[in-house]
């Protein structure tokens, strides 16, 4: 398999990388709009004999914080990939709603919405979808996100399945997490990049999923209870079993 990992910022890209596995570092690759994709090559594997542009890869992108910076650096990678690629994961930190998922534990998402794409109305708030065009959420196969759920949990890290929402403005107060929730009963956690990395990945055909690890709840905003260190922890835990599992299959 040929994975891309869309990371908001480079703490989120050095944790990935720090997570994967039986995976040795090869050479980055500057992309033309400025960014760079660190390459790591799958070794171990029975793929592993394949070498140059068909070699199985986990390949890491540090591509800016928020939606359109996301989607410019994924689509941007998978335009000029010297190879297609199998999956696009959009991965890092974000705020978990509360009881559902609390701070050190992971988010894998089971649809990745527009949270605030749409419109106000005296009525209340109106996705993309209702007022005649556009979409607001992406899916990722079912059966590909149980599996990586699944994966994180059998090492016994806490590990939620459900929406991950994409805000380009993060919340801070209770009456915007009473919205949200009411929009959104079973969404997860809440991040500023997913939405425009699945649109990426749409356009060039390839699944996408998000996993966020919980720095904070989201609610009124208090950066002293933030956990951003647990946080990135936890997202490198994540990533060795994706690594030694879900990434090795063919």
């Amino acid at each position: 398999m040929r994975v891309l990992v869309v990371t908001a910022v480079a703490a989120e890209a050095h944790s990935v990388a720090g997570g994967l596995v039986g995976c040795a570092a090869r050479s980055s690759r500057p992309l033309p709009s400025g960014h760079t994709v660190t390459g790591h090559l799958l070794t171990g594997h029975a793929l592993a004999r394949l070498t140059g542009p068909a070699a199985p890869a986990v390949d890491v992108l540090a591509a800016g914080v928020g939606p359109a910076a996301a989607a410019v650096g994924a689509a941007t990678a998978l335009a000029t990939a010297p190879y297609p690629y199998d999956l696009v994961i959009t991965a890092g930190i974000g705020g978990g709603f509360a009881p559902r998922a609390p701070i050190g534990s992971l988010v894998v998402s089971d649809s990745i919405v527009a949270a605030d794409l749409g419109a106000d109305t005296p009525d209340g708030y109106l996705p993309v979808e209702e007022l005649g065009f556009g979409r607001s959420v992406h899916t990722p196969p079912a059966a590909l996100a149980a599996r990586l759920a699944e994966a994180v949990r059998d090492t016994g890290l806490p590990c939620l399945l459900a929406p991950v929402l994409t805000v380009s403005t993060v919340t801070g107060t209770a009456a915007r997490t009473a919205e949200l929730t009411a929009r959104h009963p079973r969404a997860g956690a809440e991040a500023m990049e997913g939405f425009g990395v699945a649109e990426a990945a749409a356009a060039h055909g390839v699944p996408a999923v998000e996993v966020r690890a919980v720095s904070n709840t989201v609610g009124p905003r208090d950066r002293a209870a933030w956990r951003i260190g647990e946080a990135l922890d936890a997202l490198r835990a994540a990533f060795e079993p994706l690594s030694t599992r879900i990434f090795r299959e063919e």
